[in-house]
């Protein structure tokens, strides 16, 4: 009857919360910079109210909708 020994190799452990952790053959471990680059790539929220949506600029020059919206080269043909 054989007996299964301990694998001589070294398997890489990580310091977690929980404590020492070893890790799966060829898998890294989750660094400060991974976790800072996903919290990076997220939408920018608003701290008072998150689940506000964005107001239009609809004022001056950005409304397009205005009919009284004058032409920037007449209005300087025009001497403005």
């Amino acid at each position: 009857m054989s007996v299964a020994r301990p694998s001589t190799k070294m398997i890489a452990t990580e310091a977690t919360e929980a404590g020492e952790q070893h890790l799966v053959p060829g898998v890294a471990p989750i660094t400060l910079a991974d976790r800072l680059s996903v919290l990076a790539a997220q939408p920018m929220t608003p701290k008072r109210n998150p689940a506000a949506m964005q107001k239009p600029c609809d004022i001056g020059l950005f409304d397009p909708v205005a009919r009284n919206q004058t032409d920037l080269m007449d209005w300087l043909s025009s001497g403005g």
